[in-house]
């Protein structure tokens, strides 16, 4: 469901948190939204700002499988399907996301709620923006997420990855590029948004495909845009740079200070009312909507060798550096295929535990259980060095100019088929109704 419809949801059920005391984007609005360990909240009161603020609609897995009115166990295949058969959205001519248009000098970023984090940030800081350029080569839209420093009234610096979807494009044109950036979206878009499609493969379809999305052009440059979005900033990507940095990472460590592409805003678009929607960098929505959406491409590369049951990216390894994957397995070299698989499904991965059926993922005390019970390091240990790896693994080599590389290991922590005798299985005590005897 839409941002608007999922926020009334939460209030009449009573999840979600308003504050109506004044409070700043400064640290405070960051602070408060910490102290609640994320859950809903809206805040109505904003200092320097007329605009109101919610954060924690996808602080965690439950909140997004209801939003995109699935379950816990059908969000996988849910996710898979959309990435494999993406859908066309409907391109409409009017949209709520345009009913105030701003352009020229009533540009003036400086008005939105837009936040410091913490004390170590370079600038006030955009965490929650999905950007969209097209390849004029291709007319081929790309979806992504990149985080916005504010600069002043009407430009951002931005953090663009290299060798990836805008950075390539951007090579393309010479280093100039029209982009439109949405702030406000429902939960499909930005999962779609933090999904790596294949070039050419426009993430609004997958979007489309989660629930329905339509589209409408942007007022001043060729980009289609949700229509539901809240705020839309309409410009172009410059040749000039400037500092961008430092600021929170995914890991929660702070990131280099970097010369990026500056943006430059020439228009904005919004609902009459609109909702400014945050995210806390290196927390839980960071988490998971960078790690969920590459849980289903593993899950349908490992699949490919073997029959894979379940994948969690879990909170511990970044939500992006480390997996579980959870297999039937049939032949004495599923684990240590499912490894290779899944370093194939996300090629930001590092560290990969393959286990049994009887293994909840979920809980890491029960794989590490089945690490310590059913993993010989000399025989189901496998190890690889100088991997193509992420840049936001600070252990590895992120030497300026190159692509980061590291080293990556799976473990193969499946029952062997071919057993001594030993037991490999928990034995469980009877189950008891303890009302009957708690009288």
């Amino acid at each position: 469901m839409g941002l608007r419809a999922f926020i009334e949801l939460l209030q009449k059920n009573g999840e979600l948190t308003k504050i109506t005391t004044s409070v700043s984007t400064e640290y405070e609005l960051a602070g408060i939204i910490n102290a609640l360990n994320e859950n809903p909240v809206y805040f109505d009161n904003v200092k320097e700002s007329a605009v109101p603020v919610v954060a924690g609609l996808v602080s965690s897995k439950e909140l997004i499988c209801r939003a995109l009115g699935t379950t816990k166990e059908q969000l996988l295949p849910k996710l898979s399907l959309a990435i494999d058969k993406p859908v066309k959205p409907e391109l409409v001519k009017d949209a709520v996301c345009q009913e105030v248009v701003y352009t020229g000098d009533a540009v003036d970023l400086t008005k939105l709620p837009i936040m410091s984090y913490t004390a170590k940030d370079g600038g006030k800081y955009i965490a929650s923006a999905v950007s969209i350029v097209k390849d004029p080569q291709t007319g081929h839209q790309n979806m992504c997420f990149h985080r916005l420093m504010l600069k002043d009234k009407n430009h951002f610096v931005a953090r663009i990855v290299e060798n990836r979807g805008t950075d390539n494009i951007l090579k393309k044109t010479g280093g100039e590029l029209d982009i439109a950036i949405c702030v406000g979206n429902s939960t499909a878009v930005l999962l779609a948004a933090a999904t790596s499609l294949p070039t050419g493969v426009d993430e609004l379809g997958m979007a489309n495909a989660l629930e329905k999305t339509a589209v409408v052009k942007c007022k001043t440059v060729d980009i289609e845009v949700p229509v539901d979005t809240e705020i839309v900033f309409e410009g172009k990507i410059t040749n000039e740079k400037a500092t961008e940095g430092p600021f929170l990472d995914l890991t929660g460590v702070v990131d280099r200070v970097r010369q990026q592409p500056v943006i430059e805003i020439n228009c904005v678009t919004q609902r009459k009312n609109p909702i400014y929607q945050t995210i806390l960098a290196g927390k839980n929505e960071h988490k998971f909507l960078m790690g969920m959406p590459k849980e289903p491409t593993i899950y349908n590369e490992v699949n490919k060798v073997c029959q894979c049951k379940d994948i969690y990216i879990t909170p511990g390894g970044c939500s992006w550096l480390h997996a579980v994957v959870q297999i039937n397995k049939t032949h004495v070299d599923d684990g240590r295929k499912a490894i290779f698989a899944a370093f194939e499904g996300h090629k930001s991965l590092k560290h990969v535990v393959v286990v049994d059926e009887d293994i909840n993922i979920y809980n890491p005390h029960d794989v590490e259980w089945a690490i310590s019970t059913r993993f010989q390091a000399d025989k189901n240990l496998v190890v690889l060095s100088n991997q193509s790896g992420s840049s936001l693994d600070p252990s590895g080599d992120l030497s300026e100019g190159k692509k980061a590389t590291t080293a990556k290991a799976g473990v193969d922590a499946t029952i062997p088929l071919i057993t001594t005798g030993k037991g490999f299985k928990k034995e469980d005590y009877v189950k008891v109704d303890l009302n009957k005897y708690l009288m």
